[in-house]
């Protein structure tokens, strides 16, 4: 019996083709589990009306952890115009499959390092080295939103806000609505696990970004509760800044931060701004990680174009692979990945097309094994 039960959840586009190189490398590595297949993205939403089937999530509810590939996601009217016709109008709405997995596993805390490697051609700077939390499952992207704008809504809103009737003369079906619910209990557990972090791995200063003098209630909330779990951890700095300013601040100068705290919207917007320093999405990992299960991604997109071409960047796979043997326990595994590809990096010889080069994914993948 295997050690390690693990969702294998490829996707489709180039997810397939960066999970082929994760396996090749777990393989190299010798990791004791079995890797169980999920049937998850857009081909499912197409033919079934749902792109995370109920069955993939029964299947996760019996493994460790999962590791994610990449999927293609539309906006709700282009994905009503590609369901299979037999299911339109009978009430299907596409909703994305990660948003889902996050609230499904209450995967509370969305965890992205951005590292430069010394000899990417594509760094900002080689001195970037930050790792941003961002709040996986309310803020922004918690999903309750409205079009056209229920009168209920809208009258429940207008009772409770004096701005909210100024919007009636457009007519309530000319009106969308998009919330932003935070929790203190949210904004408490993302900010100490970016303390938790720093503390662990002696980093000096943490830095909570939103924009409270806009966003009066969500992010004072966000700042408030931030400074009461900076209490906690009085040999680390708390910083505070608005994403506006904290967008223009990175491209000066990034080195100046460790650790970056958001809520949902913003640390997304954080996280490709700051993978963009280290290389671009070619090198974008991350962790959806709850108190008990985690889904590890690269977060490139699907790249449909590619698919089965071999040709994208694996790198960010086989870092987002190293967080999920960190994740186990696996710790020498992890290190030994991270340095075979900190090594293939620094000797600019075995390179894809993003930075450069004209080496297939699994060409990359097949230098760092021997790294290994």
């Amino acid at each position: 019996m295997a050690k390690y039960n693990i969702a294998w959840l490829p996707g489709d586009g180039v997810g397939n083709d960066v999970m082929d190189c994760a396996r090749l490398v777990l393989d190299k590595l010798g990791l004791d589990a079995e890797y169980i297949h999920g049937d998850i993205g857009w081909e499912f939403w197409v033919s079934e009306g749902d792109a995370l089937p109920q069955r993939t999530i029964d299947m996760m509810k019996q493994t460790d952890c999962a590791l994610f590939g990449a999927i293609t996601s539309k906006p709700k009217e282009e994905a009503q115009k590609e369901l299979d016709p037999a299911l339109r109008d009978k009430g299907f709405v596409y909703f994305s499959p990660i948003v889902r997995l996050r609230q499904e596993f209450n995967l509370h805390t969305n965890l992205r390092p951005c590292k430069a490697y010394p000899g990417n051609p594509l760094n900002y700077r080689d001195d970037v080295d930050i790792v941003i939390f961002r709040e996986n499952t309310e803020g922004m992207y918690g999903g309750v939103e409205f079009h056209p704008l229920p009168q209920a809504v809208f009258d429940a809103l207008n009772a409770n806000h004096p701005k909210m009737g100024k919007f009636e003369r457009f007519g309530l079906e000319n009106i969308a609505l998009s919330t932003r619910i935070m929790t203190r209990q949210g904004c408490a557990n993302i900010v100490t696990q970016a303390f938790e972090y720093a503390k662990k791995f002696g980093r000096k200063s943490v830095t909570v970004v939103d924009k409270p003098n806009v966003l009066r209630e969500t992010g004072g909330l966000m700042i408030r509760t931030a400074r009461e779990v900076a209490k906690k951890y009085p040999d680390i700095e708390l910083w505070e800044t608005n994403i506006d300013a904290q967008c223009m601040w990175l491209v000066k100068n990034p080195q100046d931060y460790e650790i970056l705290v958001a809520e949902n919207m913003f640390g997304d917007i954080l996280s490709d701004l700051a993978a963009q320093l280290v290389g671009g999405l070619g090198f974008a990992c991350s962790a959806n990680m709850g108190d008990e299960f985690a889904v590890f991604e690269p977060t490139h997109g699907s790249a449909p174009k590619y698919a089965g071409q071999y040709k994208v960047n694996p790198m960010a796979m086989l870092l987002t692979t190293k967080m999920m043997l960190e994740w186990l326990g696996e710790a020498d595994m992890a290190a030994r990945l991270e340095t075979a590809v900190a090594e293939v990096i620094a000797e600019e010889q075995v390179r894809t097309y993003d930075m450069g080069g004209t080496n297939t994914s699994l060409e990359v993948t097949e230098a760092v094994i021997e790294k290994l």
